[in-house]
């Protein structure tokens, strides 16, 4: 099957997620909004134009009939058809349910440059985003990041991977939030890193995935910038 994908052009976002998993799988899928009239179809489609039930927001994904939405949704689908997860329904559950707090994760690490309202520039709300990013740095992301240590270190012997043995498409997402958290926060993610060790290492070595690694190297991987989830502002990183 070829799937479309649809999700802003112009950055990573939560797009990444998927992306990730369909790179790493050597998936045939079209990037739909990076096209020609891409964004157009991807409007069309949120509308409700030939679409029984529309999704709220991109990322989404067209496969076959079906058009699947929510970044963990997507990813509860693909993971076992892209060999990213075991197919029983436990080892499935339990992807889906890390896959969630990684979502959780993401929704707090935006919070950070816009507190208030993400229909707020970030200069509007700087005063409130300093407080709420002092709070991640100290409180939140450590606590994020001990949890999925203590899942790595708690596999052992038994695997070098949150789901065991054998990669799976939360060890891409893991890998993704802890690149995107060195662009944001450098500092603290200095600060960080070497109380999570094993974190750091599954990091590197989904970077070095033939696959992926092709694809982190190529123009389809969209640099981090200032209007996705992960943003650097020095001013926030203490």
């Amino acid at each position: 099957m070829r799937y479309e994908l649809y999700y802003w052009p112009s950055i990573q976002g939560r797009g990444e997620f998927v992306r990730l998993a369909l790179e790493d799988a050597d998936t045939n899928y079209d990037d739909v909004a990076r096209q020609p009239k891409g964004m157009a179809a991807m409007m069309r489609m949120m509308e409700g134009q030939a679409v029984e039930r529309p999704p709220f927001a991109p990322p989404f994904l067209k496969a076959g009939k079906l058009i699947i939405a929510q970044t963990a949704n997507i990813l509860c689908y693909l993971g076992p058809r892209l060999d990213l997860v075991l197919k029983n329904e436990s080892s499935r559950l339990w992807a889906h349910q890390l896959q969630l707090t990684i979502a959780d994760w993401v929704a707090e690490m935006h919070d950070t440059h816009h507190p208030i309202s993400g229909s707020l520039y970030y200069e509007e709300q700087k005063k409130e985003a300093r407080k709420r990013a002092a709070d991640f740095t100290s409180e939140r992301m450590p606590k994020f990041l001990d949890y999925f240590e203590k899942i790595l270190r708690r596999n052992g012997k038994g695997g070098g991977y949150l789901l065991g043995k054998k990669a799976g498409y939360v060890d891409l997402s893991l890998f993704q939030m802890v690149e995107g958290l060195r662009y944001a926060f450098p500092r603290a993610m200095k600060r960080l890193e070497p109380k999570h060790s094993r974190t750091v290492d599954l990091h590197d070595r989904v970077a070095a995935r033939p696959r992926l690694a092709r694809y982190l190297d190529s123009p389809r991987r969209i640099p981090f910038n200032q209007d996705g989830i992960f943003r650097h502002y020095p001013e926030l990183d203490r």
